[in-house]
């Protein structure tokens, strides 16, 4: 009966990753990593990972170490999954474009229905090959302003963990990636065959692919013209109330022409940069404080704990108290507090 069993098994998921030159050593060891936790209830394992290179030619990593594959592009001819990691260098990320011979292996892959996932800068080799075209996707949120300019017809969303377009899956930077597989696994085998994965490799379980990239945005310089000195104002007035009239009069404006003005400056209307401002306030608060998130709340201008909840929820994706422990945890405890 074993043996019959073992004639009849199904075999497992061929992952195949493809490593260009400059290949970030985290995202690499990513996929080997999770997919390679992955195990049936008979133990089993569900993926086997492959590494693959353009000829099968070592390529260096951004660990300070060379990666020698042992498998061509020809791998991909046979991948259920095809994954591209992130990159710290080279054509893809400077001029927007990747080698024929690996964007053709990429399009065929596609073509043939396998799936295919990025890590990271990884998008910006999907992108060049054409393969993210009118789709959503994301990649790490440094990387936002360049990939817009390279690849414009892509609909990139750089604030989010990971996007789940189908046959193409993307994510943003470095951990971004541990999310995205964990995501396939429970997508391909259910939640419990994933949380036993993440255990495995001492991991959360979940993390919500719309959940926000925690990005750092540092405040501009004012400068003398346009709204620049009134957005410093109001900044400094956060824990007010700040109306539209009082901005536009700090401007010397008329509301109409103020509003115009600041739309064109920001990309946003005057009321949804300041909730996000409040927003930004808030976040930095919870990270370097130990107010309340009441006290927060109040210091931010969002005058309950209510509305500071429902806000910073819809903006960042996770609760002002799950965000304070992914960043605040206790000295000495030896946990990292990433949400779940």
């Amino acid at each position: 009966m074993r043996n019959n069993r073992a004639m009849t098994a199904r075999p497992p998921h061929r992952v195949v990753v493809l490593a260009l030159d400059g290949v970030v050593a985290l995202d690499l060891g990513t996929p080997a990593q999770l997919f390679g936790a992955a195990r049936g209830t008979d133990r089993t394992r569900l993926y086997a990972v492959t590494t693959c290179t353009a000829g099968a030619r070592p390529v260096r990593s951004t660990g300070g170490f060379r990666v020698l594959p042992d498998h061509d592009l020809d791998a991909l001819d046979t991948a259920d999954t095809v994954i591209v990691p992130g990159i710290h260098e080279g054509p893809p990320l400077t001029a927007g474009t990747v080698d024929a011979d690996v964007a053709d292996a990429l399009r065929a892959a596609h073509e043939r229905g396998a799936r295919i996932m990025s890590i990271c800068t990884g998008a910006f080799v999907l992108a060049a090959a054409g393969l993210l075209d009118g789709r959503p996707a994301t990649t790490h949120w440094a990387y936002a302003a360049r990939f817009r300019r390279l690849h414009p017809r892509v609909r990139l969303d750089p604030e989010v963990l990971f996007v789940d377009d189908g046959p193409v899956l993307t994510s943003a930077g470095v951990a971004a990636g541990i999310d995205l597989c964990l995501h396939v696994i429970r997508t391909d085998h259910g939640s419990a065959v994933a949380n036993r994965a993440a255990r495995r490799c001492v991991v959360p379980p979940w993390r919500d692919g719309g959940q926000a990239q925690y990005i750092e945005r540092p405040v501009p310089p004012a400068t003398a013209t346009g709204t620049a000195a009134t957005r410093e104002w109001a900044r400094h007035r956060l824990h007010e109330p700040v109306a539209l009239r009082e901005m536009a009069a700090h401007a010397r404006m008329s509301v109409r022409t103020f509003t115009r003005h600041f739309r064109s400056e920001t990309g946003l209307s005057p009321a949804q940069w300041l909730l996000r401002q409040r927003t930004e306030h808030a976040r930095v608060l919870l990270e370097t404080t130990d107010l309340s998130v009441d006290r927060i709340a109040r210091d931010a201008g969002f005058g309950t704990t209510a509305a500071l909840r429902q806000h910073f929820h819809a903006r960042v994706g996770v609760a002002p108290t799950a965000y304070r422990r992914a960043f605040r945890a206790p000295v000495g405890s030896g946990q990292v507090g990433l949400p779940a």
